[in-house]
């Protein structure tokens, strides 16, 4: 009822504002075609019902007419006052294109960072605990047997944190998918968490080519959020990874067999925006993919993602399957 009465409203001003701009309105009149237009996008009417809306106050303008020639004129003007009024969607999509650009610049210098902390813990903290293991070393020579085996005890202790930081800098930034590429590095993720949490994950692909760096980044951090997720919040008995290539472009499917939850509440904002969904979806749009979320509590939850070809730019290098 709202949205029909929105409509209604519009419908009366824009078709009383493009009159007095046929009629020599000017500028004044002009201004009514933007109002007209800043108030449909308020109210999340899209392009086409602003060419209906123009459409219908129109075709009263042309029955006025009197003569062809007077048509003309007025069919021209009439194009200008609707291209008036499509300026506030023209300023939405710029706004919205700057921002996109600024999120992509924003998840690349992220990304930089991570590269970097991930460095800092494995090859900086490496040659520290080499250091460590040979001063222990060192001091166990000088100790008599009884204390030594303190000393093991202390060596063993410091290998396992070792072996944790190793496994948190390659999830942080896994070298293998810089220098193998997509597939190898969601092997080498799923791998780690199914050992982690007891899980088995499936990863299966048909891509033969490398993607852009971005996108394939982009990819690689929401399988792992929806991992993540997954270990989280779902209590399921399986994962199931799948990346191809089709018609549509690049797609990636994340599928469990867990509790499910309600996904039509959640996407329409009337549920908890939790499971990372956001940060799924701002890197989405900075590489022009969409998200498709399936799921019912009980029936699992499948993330189906797409990226258009002309967005990941595959070239002709393979990755390992």
């Amino acid at each position: 009822m709202e949205k029909a009465e929105t409509a209604r409203h519009l419908e009366s001003l824009y078709s009383e504002a493009l009159e007095q701009y046929l009629a020599g309105g000017g500028e004044s009149a002009l201004r009514g075609a933007y109002e007209a237009g800043r108030l449909a996008l308020a109210k999340d009417l899209g392009v086409l019902d602003m060419a209906a809306l123009h459409h219908s106050a129109l075709a009263k303008v042309v029955l006025g007419a009197h003569g062809q020639d007077e048509m003309q004129a007025k069919l021209s003007a009439a194009s200008q006052f609707f291209a008036e009024s499509l300026s506030p969607y023209e300023m939405a999509y710029r706004g919205y294109r700057d921002a996109v650009a600024a999120l992509h610049h924003l998840n690349e210098t992220l990304e930089q960072e991570v590269k970097r902390i991930a460095h800092a813990v494995h090859d900086e903290a490496g040659q520290f605990f080499v250091a460590v293991h040979l001063a222990l070393a060192e001091v166990a020579r000088e100790l008599p047997p009884a204390l030594r085996g303190k000393i093991k005890e202390v060596t063993h202790l410091l290998r396992q944190v070792e072996e944790q930081l190793r496994g948190l800098s390659h999830e942080l930034r896994p070298t293998v998918l810089d220098d193998l590429g997509l597939v190898p590095a969601v092997r080498f993720l799923a791998d780690g968490v199914s050992k982690r949490c007891s899980l088995p994950i499936y990863v299966e692909s048909t891509l033969e080519c490398r993607l852009l760096p971005a996108v394939e980044t982009a990819l690689y951090r929401i399988i792992q959020e929806a991992l993540n997720n997954v270990t989280k919040h779902a209590r399921a008995g399986n994962v199931r990874i799948q990346l191809d290539e089709d018609a549509r472009g690049i797609c990636c499917s994340i599928r469990d067999n867990g509790v499910g939850f309600h996904a039509r509440a959640l996407l329409s904002g009337k549920g908890q925006k939790g499971l990372g969904l956001i940060g799924i979806q701002e890197r989405l749009s900075a590489i022009g993919g969409t998200l498709q979320i399936t799921s019912e509590l009980g029936q699992g939850t499948l993330l189906l993602v797409t990226v258009p070809m002309e967005n990941s730019s595959a070239n002709s290098s393979s990755v390992g399957r």
